[in-house]
C-alpha cells in the first residue's frame, strides 16, 4: 500500500458517515482523429441539490482511478486524461463534516498531505491533464483542476470560489501556490483573500475566464463536447494556449501588501487564516511549488486545530442549514397566500421593504403616508431604484416595468388595505403612534390580514392589546440596510396565532431572508445584545476613559466596525431611543448615557470626524462631554463589556427569548455581520473563558465550535 494510500485509509477511519465520491474512468475517441482519451468523472450519485465533496474516502477512489489512467499513459494507450463532474457541479471541495471530527494534529496533517498527494498526480502524468469545470466549483474542486495542464468552464457556472479564508482556513490543496503561478499574485489575492473575505463572494464561469484561471469558455448546452473538441486542438497543435507573464518583482509583493490591507480591513488581525494564505502566496513568488505545498500542509493543520475555524464551521452551519429550518416555526400548512402587500409609512425603510416585497413576492404593493408628497417620494425611491437595477442589468426592461406597475401609493387605507392580505408598518418608534395605525389598519383590512409591525424594540403584544384581533399582530423586524442584511427577527406575541407566524415564516422565505422566531422581549435579540454591549463602552467613557481607547477596546474580536462607528451607523437617536426603552425595563442592567442624550438634544448625527483621513472626535462633541476621572484601560474596557455580554445572553436563555445559543449566534452574524471566525458570539466568550467565569458553564457543549475532546 502507498504512503498515500495508508494516509487516506486512516483518515476515512476517523470519518465513517462520509458521502462518497466516485471517480468514473471512461475512454473515447477525441475528435480529429486526436487519439484516445480518459475522461475522469467525479460523482457521489446524488442530485445536484448535494454536491460533490473530498472526503477521505473520496480521495482514495480518485487516487485509485489515477492509478488506471497512470498504467495507461504510460502504456502510450491514452494521449491525454480530463477531469470533470456530475451535471451542474465540479466538486466543492473538503468535506468539512469530517473535518470537524479531528482531534489531533497529526491527523489534520494527514488531510494536507493526502490531499495534495493525490492531486500532484494529475500534473505527474505522463500524458496532458484537462479539467473540464462544468458546474458549481469550490475550494479543493477549483484546486483540483489548478493542478491539471489546461481548463475549460462553462459560461453557465453561477458559482466558482476558494472560500477558505472565510471559513478560517487556507486553500491548502495547492490554491495558495498554484493560483498566484498561473494568474499572477494580485488576481489571486482578490479570488483567495477579497472575494472570500467579501462574504464568499462568486465568480461566474466569464470572470473565471477572464482571469486567466480557464483557458476557455464554452456555453453551458454543449460544454463537455465542445471542450474535448477544443482538447484535441490542443493536442494537435492547432490550438496553442497562450498566458500572460507574470509579475514576480514588486508587483506581486504589492499585491501581498494590499492583500494584509484587506486582512486588516475585514479581521483586524483577530483571525490568523487570511494571513497564513498571504504568508504562503509571498513565499511562492519563486515558484518553488513543493515548499508552498509544505506550507499548506502545516497551515491547514494548525487551523484545522484552531477555535477560529470550528467557530467557522459552526456559523455556516448556522447559516447553510439552521437557517433553513428554524426553531419554532408552526407547520408552514397553516400559512395564508399573500397576493397584495400593504405598507404603513413611505419613508426610508418603509420604502425599502416596499421593493423588497415588490421583487421577492411580485404581487401589488401600496405605500400609505400622512400626505401626498411623502407618498410620492417613497414610491419615487421605489422607482429609482429599479431603475439602477435595470442599468445593471440585474433585470431586464418588461421585468423593471412590471415591478415598477406593481409598487403605488394612496392617501385612503381603506382603499389601499381593503383586499391586502398582509400590513406591515414602518413608522415612527413610538407605542401610541403603531397602536393608532393598527387601529386604523384593523378597521379596513379583511379578516384573515396579517398585521406586521417592524419595531426594533417595542413589546408587540402591548401594540396589539387594543384591538379586535390581537391573534394576527406579528413582529417582522427588519435589519438596515434591507437589502444587505438576511436576519428578519420574527416576534411572537402573547397572543399571535399559528396561522399568523406560519404566514409571517412562510413570507420571510419568498423574501430570501434568515427568520429566527423570538420571545416577545424587549428590544428581541440583536438590538438588546449590541444595546448592552454599546452600553458598557459608553458607559466607560462617561465616567473618563478617553474616547478612542475605549473604541480600540473590542478590536481584538475583530468585529466589522468599531462601536462608535456602530452608533453613527444606527443613528445615535436610534441607540439612545432603545437603550431608554430597555433601560425602563431592565434598569439594573441598560444604562442611558447622559452624553449621548446631549449628542442626540444637539442634532449630532455622527460623533467622528475625519478631517485628518483617520477618525477623531467632534470638537462640537467633546464640548458637549462631561466625564468622570475614571479612566479605564483597553482590556478593561473589553473584559467589561464581554461579561456583560455574557451576562445578558445567559439572562436571554433563561428568558426563553430563543431556542437555544445557536439562534443568538445566528442573529448576530446575519443581522449585525459579526465575523464567521468568531461563530456569532458564544463560540469566542466559551473559547476565551468568559462564560464560565460570569456564569459558571459553557454556552456550547465541547466540541460545538470547538476542537472535540
Amino acid at each position: 500500500m502507498s504512503k498515500t494510500a495508508e494516509l487516506l485509509k486512516g483518515a476515512a477511519e476517523l470519518f465513517p458517515d462520509e458521502v462518497v465520491t466516485q471517480a468514473h474512468v471512461r475512454h473515447l475517441d477525441l475528435p480529429y482523429g486526436a487519439g484516445r482519451f480518459a475522461l475522469v468523472t467525479l460523482d457521489n450519485g446524488l442530485d445536484h441539490t448535494k454536491p460533490t465533496t473530498f472526503g477521505p474516502q473520496s480521495l482514495a477512489n480518485l487516487d485509485a482511478a489515477l492509478d488506471q489512467v497512470e498504467a495507461e499513459a504510460a502504456a502510450g494507450d491514452v494521449v491525454g486524461v480530463g477531469l470533470t463532474g456530475k451535471p451542474f457541479i465540479f466538486a466543492v471541495g473538503a468535506d468539512l463534516k469530517g473535518v470537524e471530527l479531528l482531534k489531533r494534529h497529526e491527523d489534520a496533517l494527514a488531510i494536507g498531505q493526502g490531499g495534495h498527494a493525490v492531486f500532484a498526480r494529475l500534473s505527474a502524468l505522463a500524458v496532458p491533464t484537462f479539467a473540464y469545470y462544468n458546474g458549481a466549483a469550490m475550494g479543493g474542486g477549483v484546486e483540483a483542476g489548478l493542478h491539471c495542464a489546461y481548463r475549460t468552464v462553462s459560461a453557465a457556472i453561477p458559482a466558482f470560489s476558494l472560500p477558505e479564508v472565510f471559513l478560517g482556513l487556507v486553500p491548502g490543496w495547492g490554491g495558495c501556490a498554484l493560483l498566484p503561478n498561473l494568474i499572477g499574485a494580485d488576481r489571486a489575492v482578490d479570488v483567495i483573500i477579497e472575494n472570500s473575505l467579501n462574504q464568499n463572494k462568486q465568480l461566474k464561469g466569464r470572470q473565471v475566464y477572464e482571469l486567466g484561471i480557464a483557458d476557455a469558455i464554452f456555453e453551458g448546452a454543449d460544454f463537455l463536447e465542445e471542450s474535448l473538441k477544443w482538447t484535441a486542438q490542443v493536442l494537435k497543435g492547432d490550438v496553442e494556449v497562450v498566458r500572460a507573464e507574470i509579475d514576480r518583482a514588486e508587483g506581486w509583493d504589492a499585491a501581498v501588501e494590499r492583500g494584509r490591507g484587506i486582512a486588516d480591513g475585514k479581521v483586524h488581525g483577530a483571525a490568523p487564516a487570511a494571513y497564513r494564505a498571504l504568508d504562503i502566496i509571498a513565499a511562492a513568488k519563486n515558484g518553488d511549488l513543493r515548499a508552498g505545498f509544505d506550507a499548506e500542509d502545516h497551515a491547514l493543520a494548525d487551523l484545522i486545530m484552531g477555535g477560529e475555524l470550528r467557530s467557522g464551521i459552526y456559523a455556516f452551519n448556522l447559516v447553510q442549514k439552521r437557517a433553513k429550518r428554524p426553531a419554532g416555526a408552526p407547520d408552514k400548512k397553516l400559512a395564508r397566500p399573500v397576493t397584495k402587500v400593504g405598507v404603513v409609512g413611505a419613508g426610508l425603510m418603509a420604502s425599502q421593504l416596499a421593493l423588497l416585497f415588490a421583487r421577492r413576492l411580485e404581487v401589488p404593493v401600496v405605500l400609505t403616508d400622512i400626505d401626498r408628497e411623502r407618498v410620492d417620494k417613497g414610491v419615487g425611491y421605489v422607482h429609482e431604484e429599479i431603475d439602477k437595477l435595470l442599468l445593471k442589468g440585474r433585470v431586464g426592461q418588461d421585468k423593471a416595468n412590471r415591478l415598477k406597475a406593481l409598487v403605488t401609493g394612496s392617501l385612503d387605507k381603506a382603499e389601499a388595505f381593503s383586499d391586502a392580505d398582509f400590513v406591515i408598518e414602518a413608522v415612527f418608534e413610538e407605542m401610541g403612534v403603531k397602536q393608532q395605525v393598527f387601529a386604523e389598519v384593523e378597521a379596513v383590512v379583511p379578516e384573515h390580514a396579517v398585521l406586521a409591525t417592524n419595531t426594533s424594540s417595542l413589546s408587540v403584544s402591548e401594540m396589539a392589546s387594543k384591538l379586535r384581533h390581537p391573534e394576527r399582530v406579528v413582529g417582522f423586524h427588519f435589519f438596515n440596510p434591507v437589502a444587505v442584511l438576511p436576519l428578519l427577527e420574527i416576534v411572537r406575541g402573547e397572543r399571535t396565532d399559528d396561522a399568523t407566524l406560519a404566514t409571517a415564516f412562510t413570507v420571510a422565505k419568498s423574501l430570501k431572508k434568515t427568520a429566527v422566531l423570538v420571545k416577545d422581549a424587549p428590544a428581541f435579540v440583536v438590538n438588546r445584545v449590541l444595546t448592552r454591549f454599546l452600553g458598557e463602552v459608553l458607559g466607560s467613557i462617561d465616567e473618563g476613559t478617553p474616547v478612542d481607547v475605549a473604541d480600540r477596546a473590542l478590536a481584538p474580536l475583530g468585529l466589522p466596525m468599531s462601536p462608535i462607528v456602530l452608533l453613527e451607523l444606527v443613528g445615535p437617536a436610534v441607540a439612545h431611543h432603545v437603550a431608554g426603552t430597555l433601560n425602563a425595563a431592565f434598569p439594573d442592567r441598560f444604562g442611558v448615557s447622559e452624553n449621548l442624550g446631549r449628542v442626540v438634544e444637539a442634532g449630532k448625527r455622527n460623533l467622528y470626524v475625519y478631517d485628518s483621513g483617520k477618525p477623531e472626535l467632534d470638537p462640537e462633541v467633546a464640548a458637549l462631554f462631561r466625564t468622570g476621572d475614571t479612566v479605564l484601560t483597553e482590556e478593561q474596557v473589553r473584559d467589561r463589556a464581554l461579561n456583560a455580554i455574557a451576562e445578558e445572553l445567559r439572562i436571554m436563555l433563561d428568558e426563553g427569548v430563543v431556542a437555544e445559543a445557536q439562534d443568538i449566534d445566528l442573529c448576530l452574524i446575519t443581522g449585525a455581520g459579526w465575523p464567521f471566525h468568531l461563530g456569532g458570539v458564544t463560540p469566542y466568550l466559551d473559547r476565551e473563558g468568559v462564560s464560565e467565569r460570569v456564569s459558571g458553564k459553557r454556552f456550547l457543549e465541547p466540541g460545538v465550535a470547538s476542537v472535540p475532546a
